[in-house]
């Protein structure tokens, strides 16, 4: 009898979290349009080289105090991105005359691999990424999760999702597809694409619209 009583409570409880995820998965897609005018908590994740430079060219035409305050999260060997994220900052607070503390705060986040790192010891360190990224969220819990293609932002993304199913959070996750990216999906993209983790999945050449329809072509944001 008490078997069968946990067997009917797992049984509900994973019914109502497939229900629940069917729910996410229909509602994703709908934009920030018709809501509420109130600014988003927005989490930018950067990623070194060309990343952060496509970031900051989209951040930069993005009505800023409709997303704010901005949070920046670099990997942790990344410093030179969130040196340019504060430049920017610092550009738009000198013009419109408000403290950079008020605006946006950076943040660093621990990679699961670094280049040429062996397996076996990718384990662990993947490990503590993950148990750093739900830290993070945790601590930010943004409304708005804006990426472009860096490793750093598949454990926030997945744990941003899974706060969607348990009904922590909703956050609003927005990927854009790196212009390189001519023929076919990075390894990032690919996997947020797949689980359909984003809610809004952005790419920049018509080939790519074609061959993933889910995804919305936007032309060239460069």
């Amino acid at each position: 009898m008490a078997l069968g009583s946990v067997v009917a409570a797992v049984t509900a409880l994973a019914l109502l979290i497939l229900i629940r995820f069917l729910y996410i998965v229909l509602r994703s897609g709908k934009s920030l349009h018709g809501k509420s005018q109130k600014p988003y908590s927005t989490l930018v994740i950067l990623g070194s080289g060309g990343h952060t430079a496509e970031m900051l060219n989209l951040l930069s035409v993005l009505q800023k105090d409709r997303f704010a305050p901005r949070f920046y999260v670099a990997a942790a060997t990344d410093t030179m991105s969130l040196q340019k994220a504060r430049m920017m900052e610092d550009s738009l607070v000198d013009a419109a005359g408000v403290k950079v503390g008020e605006t946006a705060k950076y943040m660093q986040i621990y990679r699961s691999r670094e280049v040429g790192q062996s397996y076996v010891t990718s384990v662990w360190t993947t490990l503590l990424a993950t148990a750093h990224a739900l830290y993070i969220m945790i601590q930010l819990r943004p409304e708005v999760i804006l990426c472009n293609g860096p490793g750093t932002c598949i454990p926030l993304c997945i744990i941003a999702f899974v706060f969607k199913v348990l009904g922590i959070r909703w956050s609003s996750i927005f990927y854009v597809e790196s212009i390189a990216r001519v023929r076919r999906l990075s390894l990032s993209g690919l996997l947020l694409y797949k689980l359909r983790v984003a809610d809004q999945f952005f790419v920049q050449w018509p080939q790519l619209h074609r061959k993933y329809p889910r995804a919305e072509y936007v032309g060239c944001l460069m």
